[in-house]
C-alpha cells in the first residue's frame, strides 16, 4: 500500500492513505502481575503490555514479541520501524552521533512455516485503486528486503505467536561499518559474541515499542578518529534503539511538492495513473496540524508541535536554544495556527529518543562537526512523526575562537555587542532555529543571504563590520525568522487552496536555491552560496578584504586568555587569515554563472539568462585582488608569536585546524598564503566552470571566455613582486600554473577549455624561458616553471605528488556533509 502525489494535485492514493500518529502517555507501562502461565517458552519472563505484549527475561538476555494471529498472507503485524544511536561515537568525521536516526522503514512481521521474518515493505511503487491483477503486478515486481528471520517460540491458543527478538536487535541495521570504512576506519566488523540486546532497557507504550541493544565492533587496524577516541581503538560499543510505531491512523491529507517552495519531498510511482498523467507523485513532508475549527481564519489545533530542548545542553546554551526555536511560532500564527508551536525544555525523566518527543539533542563529540536537522515521517505519505535535531557541541567553542580572534579574549563577560560570548549564543538561535526548520520539513535556502537575511535556513555568516576603525560585531547575527520562512509555514502548513498562489507569488519575489546548487566548487547559480552575506557578492567580498585587513592588524595576543598557551594563536589565526573564504566562493559563482531558479511553466523564472558580462568581470577582478601579495602576507609582527610551543599531549582539535608547519611549531607564512591563493584558484578553474566559460563566449563572443579568465589570471600573478612580498608572488605563480595544468588534465574537462589552458602555459613557458628575470630567485623560479610546462611527462609527475597542495584547514564543520545539516 502507498500514497503518491503528482504535481500541483493529490493523486488517489494520497487521499486513500490518510494517515495520523497519536501521541500516548509518557507513562511506561507497568509490569503487571500474571498467573503462573503454561506456556514454558514464558518462563521466567516479566510481562509489559502496550502497543504489543512483550515478554522480558533478564536473566537469558530473551525479549519476546507477542505477535497478532497471522492473516492469510501470513502478515503478523505492519508497523512504522526506525533504528537510532542512543550512544555515539562521538567522532564528527564519522558521523555516528547520538540522537541519530536511521531511515523510517514500514516493517512487516510475516509468519513462514515454524519461523517469522522482518522484511521491509516497499511502499514506493503501487497501483493504487486498480483491479487486483494490477496491483499485485505492481508489488511483485519490484524487491523487498527481508531482514531478519526467527524461530516461532509458541503460539496461544487464540493464534498469537511469540518469537524471540533479540537477534533482530544485534544486526549492524545503523550502517556503523560502512560509516567507518567511509570516514577512514577499515576494516571493522560488528562482534557478535560482543553484541547483546538488553532486556532492562525495553520500554513499552501504547503507541511505540522501545529495544536496545549494544552493538560491538572490531578493526585489527583503527584509523586516526577511534585511536584518538576509544578506551581501546581496536574495539568500539555503540548503543543501537529499535522503535516499533503504530502506523499513524486515517486523516493525513499530503501536500502535493512544489519544487519553489523550499521543502522536501518523498517519490513515489502510481501505475494505476491514466495514460498522459505523470507516473512520478511527489509530496512533501511536514507534521499533520489540523484546527480544531477548520472554517476559522485562525483556530487552535488539535495537537500542537512541540519541541523540547535537551537537558543535557547547559546555561545559558539551553536558553538560547528554545529562543531560537521559538522563533518559529509566529510564523505559524500568520498561517493560521493559534499555540500550534511551542519549545520547551525536555522534562525530567522522559527518553529523548522516545518518538512521541520532538526533542533538540545537545551532543558532544572530540572535534566539532555538523549540527543536523532529521525527522522520523512515514515514506508512504510525508507525515512527519518526530522531530530530532542534533547540535554539535563544539561548534560554538570554534565561533568563540573566531570571535576572540577578531576583538579579543578580554572582551569576554563584558557584555556589550562585542562580547565573545553573547555573539555565540546569537548564533546559537540562528542554528536552533535553522536545525528546527529542517525537522518541521524545510530545506535550506542559500540565496536567502542576498535579500536580506530572508531565512534562517541559510548558513549565516556573521557580519563584521569596521566601526571607527575598530571590529563590529554589533550585528553579527539577526534576530527572528524572514520574509522566505514565513511564506514556507504557509505555504507547507496553511490552507491548500491559497498554496498555488502563494508559489507563484514566492516565486516572483523571494530568491530559493538548495544544496546541490550550491555546495562544490563547480556551481554555477550565482544566489546560491554558503556562509557569505549582502546582495552583490562582488562588493561584500572588496569589503571584506578591507575588514580582514583591519582584523589583521588588531590580531595578537590580545586574543589569548590569561594563562592560554602562546601555540593556541595559531588555531585562532587561521579563520582571521581566510576570513574572506566564503565571500571568495560566492564571488566566483558570477564567473560563467546562470540564473537559474526552480520555475514551472508559466512562471517569470522560466528563462534562466547568463550572468551580465559585466558583473562577470568585476567579480574576475575582485577575485584578482584577492591574490596581491600584500593581502596574502601575514604581517611581520604575528610571524614569531605564530611559533609558540607546547610539550605534553596534542589535541586533535588543534592539530587538525592550523597551517602546516616549517618543523615542529614553526609557523610557515608561505603556505598561509599558498592555501589563501588557493580559495580563489580552485573554484575559477573547477571543470564545470570552464566548459560553461567555452558555451557562454560560444553563444555570446561578449561574453569572457577561457582565454581571458587565464590571460587575466597569469597577468595578475606575474605582476612585478618585490622585497619581501616577492616570495609570496613565486609562490603564488607557481601555485597557478600547477593549477592550470591540472584544469588542462582533468578528465571532466572541456576540449577546448584544455587546448586553451595549453596554448596559453605553452605561450607563457616561451615568455619565461626567453626572459627569466634579472633577480636570481625569479630566474630559478621562472625557469623551472618554463621547463615543466614543456615536459608533459615531469609536469604529470609533479601534478600526481601526494603533498603538492597543502592541506587548507576546514573552515566548515569538520565531516561529511549532508542536505540536512549544518
Amino acid at each position: 500500500m502507498g500514497a503518491f502525489m503528482k504535481f500541483g494535485s493529490v493523486s488517489r492514493a494520497a487521499l486513500a492513505a490518510a494517515l495520523v500518529f497519536t501521541a500516548a502517555s509518557p507513562v511506561l507501562a507497568a509490569a503487571k502481575d500474571k498467573p503462573p502461565v503454561a506456556d514454558a517458552s514464558l518462563s521466567g519472563t516479566t510481562r509489559l503490555d502496550g502497543l504489543l505484549p512483550v515478554h522480558i527475561d533478564k536473566a537469558k538476555g530473551r525479549i519476546l514479541l507477542s505477535l497478532p494471529k497471522p492473516d492469510s498472507d501470513g502478515v503478523s503485524g505492519r508497523f512504522l520501524y526506525v533504528a537510532s544511536l542512543r550512544t555515539g561515537l562521538g567522532s564528527a568525521p564519522v558521523g555516528l552521533d547520538r540522537a541519530a536516526l536511521g531511515d523510517t522503514q514500514v516493517l512487516v512481521f510475516r509468519r513462514i512455516g515454524k519461523k517469522v521474518i522482518a522484511e521491509y515493505e516497499n511502499p514506493k511503487f503501487t497501483a493504487v485503486g486498480a483491479p487486483a491483477a494490477e496491483q499485485i503486478a505492481a508489488r511483485e515486481s519490484f524487491a523487498v528486503s527481508t531482514v531478519w528471520a526467527g524461530e516461532v517460540a509458541s503460539e496461544t491458543p487464540d493464534g498469537r505467536i511469540l518469537v524471540d527478538i533479540s537477534s533482530f536487535l544485534t544486526r549492524d541495521v545503523i550502517g556503523a561499518v560502512d560509516a567507518l570504512k567511509q570516514a577512514g576506519e577499515p576494516g571493522f566488523r560488528l562482534v557478535s559474541d560482543l553484541s547483546v540486546a538488553d532486556p532492562a532497557a525495553v520500554r513499552v507504550f501504547p503507541e511505540n515499542i522501545e529495544l536496545e541493544a549494544r552493538q560491538t565492533f572490531a578493526s585489527d587496524t583503527p584509523g586516526p578518529e577511534t585511536r584518538n577516541i576509544a578506551p581501546d581503538p581496536k574495539l568500539i560499543t555503540l548503543t543501537v534503539r529499535h522503535s516499533l510505531v503504530k502506523l499513524p491512523e486515517p486523516g493525513f491529507v499530503p501536500r502535493a511538492f512544489d519544487p519553489r517552495t523550499g521543502t522536501w519531498g518523498v517519490v513515489g510511482l502510481d501505475y494505476a495513473v491514466p495514460l498522459g498523467d505523470d507516473i512520478v507523485g511527489r509530496w512533501a513532508r511536514r507534521f499533520r496540524l489540523e484546527k480544531t475549527d477548520p472554517t476559522a481564519a485562525v483556530s487552535t489545533v488539535k495537537k500542537p508541535i512541540v519541541f523540547y530542548v535537551d537537558r543535557a545542553a547547559p546555561e545559558p546554551i539551553r536558553s538560547a536554544l528554545v529562543e531560537g526555536a521559538a522563533w518559529w511560532a509566529k510564523a505559524f500564527e500568520a498561517a493560521g495556527f493559534k499555540d500550534a508551536y511551542r519549545v520547551e525544555v525536555l522534562p525530567e525523566g522522559v527518553d529523548p529518543l522516545d518518538v512521541r518527543y520532538n526533542v533538540i539533542n545537545w551532543v558532544d563529540r572530540a572535534t566539532r562537526g555538523w549540527s543536523m536537522g532529521q525527522s522520523v515521517s512515514d515514506p508512504r505519505t510525508g507525515e512527519i512523526l518526530k522531530g530530532s535535531v542534533i547540535l554539535g557541541a563544539l561548534r560554538v567553542r570554534q565561533d568563540m575562537l573566531i570571535f576572540e580572534g577578531l576583538v579579543g579574549a578580554d572582551q569576554i563577560g563584558k557584555g556589550g555587542p562585542n562580547d565573545p560570548i553573547l555573539v555565540s549564543l546569537a548564533r546559537l538561535r540562528q542554528l536552533s532555529a535553522h536545525e528546527v526548520g529542517h525537522s518541521l520539513g524545510f530545506a535550506h535556502n542559500f540565496a536567502a543571504s542576498t535579500q536580506d537575511r530572508a531565512s534562517v535556513m541559510d548558513y549565516p555568516a556573521p557580519r563584521v563590520k569596521v566601526t571607527e576603525g575598530k571590529i563590529d560585531l554589533s550585528d553579527a547575527y539577526g534576530v527572528g525568522i524572514g520574509a522566505w520562512d514565513r511564506f514556507t509555514v504557509d505555504w507547507l502548513y496553511g490552507e491548500a487552496p491559497k498554496t498555488t498562489l502563494a508559489a507563484k507569488a514566492a516565486a516572483n519575489t523571494l530568491r530559493y536555491i538548495t544544496d546541490s546548487d550550491a555546495r562544490g566548487p563547480n556551481s554555477g547559480q550565482p544566489w546560491g552560496a554558503l556562509w557569505d552575506d549582502g546582495a552583490d557578492s562582488v562588493a561584500e567580498l572588496r569589503r571584506m578584504i578591507g575588514v580582514r585587513r583591519v582584523a589583521l592588524d588588531q590580531f595578537g595576543l590580545n586574543a589569548l586568555k590569561p594563562g592560554e598557551t602562546v601555540e593556541t594563536l595559531k588555531r585562532k589565526y587561521v579563520p582571521i587569515y581566510l576570513l574572506h573564504r566564503y565571500q571568495v566562493e560566492a564571488t566566483v559563482k558570477q564567473v560563467a554563472g546562470i540564473e537559474y531558479s526552480y520555475a514551472v511553466k508559466g512562471d517569470a523564472g522560466q528563462v534562466a539568462p547568463l550572468v551580465a558580462a559585466d558583473r562577470q568581470r568585476a567579480a574576475l577582478a575582485a577575485l584578482m585582488a584577492t591574490l596581491a601579495p600584500a593581502e596574502l602576507d601575514t604581517p611581520e609582527a604575528l610571524i614569531p608569536l605564530l611559533s609558540g610551543g607546547q610539550s605534553g599531549e596534542t589535541d586533535r582539535q588543534h592539530v587538525i585546524e592550523v597551517f602546516a608547519g616549517m618543523g615542529g611549531p614553526v609557523f610557515d607564512p608561505l603556505v598561509a598564503a599558498d592555501v589563501a591563493a588557493g580559495l580563489a584558484l580552485d573554484p575559477l578553474l573547477a571543470p564545470d566552470r570552464l566548459a560553461r566559460l567555452v558555451d557562454q563566449h560560444r553563444r555570446d563572443p561578449n561574453q569572457p571566455g577561457v582565454g581571458e579568465v587565464v590571460d587575466t589570471l597569469l597577468a595578475t600573478v606575474f605582476a612585478p613582486a618585490s622585497g619581501r612580498q616577492a616570495e609570496i608572488a613565486r609562490r603564488v605563480r607557481w601555485r597557478t600554473v600547477l593549477n592550470l595544468a591540472a584544469a588542462a588534465r582533468d578528465v571532466k574537462r572541456s576540449p577546448q577549455a584544455a587546448a586553451e589552458i595549453d596554448l596559453k602555459l605553452a605561450d607563457l613557458a616561451t615568455r619565461l624561458k626567453a626572459a627569466p628575470g634579472a633577480d636570481g630567485s625569479d630566474r630559478a623560479l621562472n625557469l623551472r616553471l618554463a621547463g615543466l610546462i614543456r615536459n608533459a611527462d615531469e609536469m604529470t609527475k609533479v601534478l600526481g605528488e601526494a603533498r603538492l597542495k597543502p592541506e587548507t584547514p576546514p573552515g566548515m564543520p569538520i565531516g561529511d556533509l549532508d542536505p540536512g545539516m549544518n
